[in-house]
């Protein structure tokens, strides 16, 4: 599995709309994906439909420098001439220190039929997802993964409040999904322990499994698994550290301010 493609200059405030005309300078609550979309061709319709949400464009810093959908933002046309979005990825752990995982639907545009970690969204450009400086960037991260993890897993908000999250660290990766779409992204990682119960949307997720390390390490020695690539740089570098301090020492990990360029 590669993670590495070309991206052919550097984005930010001043050169957006030359290079994007698509991306909107402020923040908007949705952009409009034609039905007739011949990129779009094929695909499950409420897949499709979420093409239309707005993921928040960034600079290579972070900064937030406009909007687009996720369709835009996932083209890997737009990723190799440098189109950046912020994205999160949260790792949720029962009382048992188990992790738990899903296995990406059939009908996901990107990363098909992929394991990956509990659950791996975008903030949207609308109030209360965004963010600027990192504390409110955070705080919006935390918010996004409350939300999709209803949508996906129908874990409620209660059973994971906004305080249980700890934030670690920015990952800034790329990586192609298939010759047209990919992603590129400043992903924040989140960790939270907390006893949930859960449901998978099927549209979105087809299996779920808590596993211990040996257990994620075992499916990883397996010839025929596949998994997400940001999920496996994640585990191939910090995770199993991070996991190992879970209850004593995981303080010392929070609150990263530097990227971590993958």
């Amino acid at each position: 599995m590669s993670t590495t493609a070309t991206v052919t200059q550097t984005v930010n405030a001043d050169n957006i709309l030359h290079l994007f005309p698509d991306v909107n300078t402020s923040l908007a609550s949705s952009h409009s994906v034609p039905t007739s979309d011949a990129e779009l061709t094929g695909y499950d319709e409420e897949q499709i439909r979420l093409m239309e949400e707005v993921c928040i464009v960034l600079d290579p810093e972070d900064n937030p420098i406009g909007s687009a959908s996720k369709k835009v933002c996932h083209l890997m046309k737009n990723i190799n001439d440098g189109l950046l979005h912020r994205a999160f990825s949260v790792f949720l752990f029962n009382s048992k220190n188990e992790l738990l995982l899903q296995r990406r639907a059939s009908e996901k545009i990107t990363f098909p039929d992929m394991w990956t970690n509990t659950c791996c969204s975008h903030p949207l450009g609308v109030p209360g997802e965004t963010g600027s400086e990192l504390e409110t960037a955070v705080l919006g991260v935390k918010r996004a993964a409350q939300r999709k993890l209803d949508h996906e897993l129908n874990i409620k908000k209660a059973q994971v409040p906004l305080d249980k999250f700890d934030f670690l660290t920015r990952i800034h990766y790329l990586a192609p999904s298939d010759g047209q779409w990919g992603e590129h992204e400043v992903d924040y990682i989140l960790f939270i322990k907390a006893d949930v119960d859960h449901a998978p949307n099927p549209n979105e997720v087809q299996d779920t499994r808590y596993v211990s390390q040996s257990e994620l390490k075992r499916m990883f020695e397996e010839k025929n698994g596949k998994f997400t690539p940001w999920f496996r740089l994640i585990c191939e570098s910090m995770l199993y550290e991070w996991w190992n301090h879970l209850d004593n020492g995981l303080e010392r990990y929070l609150h990263e301010k530097d990227i971590r360029r993958m």
